[in-house]
């Protein structure tokens, strides 16, 4: 693996680090907190004028086009500066699906528009009480007339009413094959939304569908195809999140270090007293590492080799490391660390959340373990790894 960045991707890394700084300080992510919407103004226009919306589409639909490892740079230093916004799921996520699934004419209607952060998409996938397996995907979408009528619930959708669209997975038929991916306008008859308040304080949605009529234009794809690409788009996807824990982790193991020496105690900084630095110095081969990771499974993926073990590496182990660093860094802040006047509980809540976001710890040691006992077993869905055109 060559870990020398192109000039190219050092250049992206200036220009996100110059706008995180200037638009996604903490101030904008302290008051993005529990926010109905969930869109800082000025962070998402500066993305759109530095492209940063089309990272994933195509440039012949507009974007920029980018490889992975480039998209990792940029997704490191949004975990660095914790930048709140909908451009995971829209600009990644939903990119990604329509890129894998979609049909010409809905590449052409949306892929322009997303990576433009005129439209947002954003997914509806998790359920209560499922898993996030295909078998957690229970909402029902049946057949009626020309099109469908979805009846269930979604939970934990990102940005619900930030965005335009959704990217609905429904259950049509039996098993993994029997899921399908719909998009579904935010203003159709029969949606309802309550706003969930979670750890992290981001903007999240349940979202109710009561007989929520589609056209069968809506549906991403070939019947039955749903869950092969929201698989795929989500192995690509973990990659950048994985560097976003990577990011997050060393920004709040910088922070911590600061502070042990700042802080005072019996007549010198406590970083100084050897139970606490070596915590930081065990932090620090961890923090690293995770990064390293990441580089690791996105220099695979734009290579051509197989990411179905890297990927749920990759973000089980910096999501991991995310939250055991901001746990240590909590220790060495001591009571203080919890109050909301410091920042490193930022870092700390959105660090859990994520674990259990977007493929929990559990789901990812179940894809390594398939990938480490079972390769040659016969698999039940088509398989996701064959690259983006």
């Amino acid at each position: 693996m060559d870990l020398k960045f192109t000039e190219e991707q050092e250049m992206l890394r200036e220009t996100t680090q110059a706008l995180c700084r200037d638009a996604s300080g903490v101030d904008v992510v302290r008051q993005m907190e529990n926010d109905p919407i969930g869109v800082p103004g000025t962070l998402w226009r500066r993305m759109r004028e530095a492209g940063l919306m089309g990272i994933l589409v195509p440039e012949e639909h507009g974007g920029l086009g980018l490889d992975l490892l480039s998209c990792v740079v940029i997704y490191e230093e949004f975990g660095r500066a914790l930048a709140p916004g909908p451009h995971f799921g829209s600009a990644v996520m939903s990119v990604l699906a329509i890129r894998e699934g979609g049909s010409e004419a809905q590449k052409k209607a949306l892929l322009a528009a997303l990576g433009g952060g005129e439209t947002i998409i954003v997914p509806a996938w998790l359920e209560p009480d499922g898993g996030y397996g295909p078998e957690g995907v229970q909402l029902l979408a049946k057949r009626s007339g020309d099109g469908y009528r979805l009846r269930g619930v979604k939970r934990h959708v990102f940005h619900a009413k930030a965005a335009q669209q959704l990217l609905v997975l429904a259950r049509t038929g039996e098993g993994p094959t029997g899921v399908d991916l719909f998009l579904v306008e935010v203003g159709a008859k029969g949606l309802t939304f309550e706003q969930q308040k979670s750890m992290a304080s981001d903007t999240q949605y349940r979202v109710g569908f009561e007989e929520v009529a589609v056209p069968a234009s809506a549906r991403v794809g070939a019947a039955g195809s749903g869950w092969g690409t929201w698989e795929a788009a989500m192995y690509r996807g973990i990659i950048l999140l994985a560097a976003w824990a990577a990011g997050g982790a060393n920004r709040a193991l910088e922070i911590t270090v600061q502070y042990s020496k700042d802080r005072q105690q019996f007549g010198k900084p406590i970083g100084a007293f050897q139970a606490l630095a070596h915590y930081m110095s065990d932090a620090a081969p961890v923090a690293e590492g995770a990064k390293v990771l990441a580089y690791e499974a996105a220099w695979a993926h734009d290579r051509g080799k197989d990411i179905r073990r890297l990927a749920p590496m990759a973000k089980l182990f910096c999501c991991k490391a995310f939250r055991d660093i901001t746990h240590m860094a909590q220790q060495v802040h001591g009571g203080i660390g919890f109050t909301l006047d410091y920042d490193i509980q930022l870092y700390y809540r959105r660090a859990k959340q994520l674990q259990l976001n977007w493929w929990d710890s559990r789901y990812l040691e179940q894809l390594i373990a398939a990938d480490v006992l079972d390769r040659d077993l016969p698999r039940t869905i088509p398989d996701p790894f064959t690259p983006v055109e």
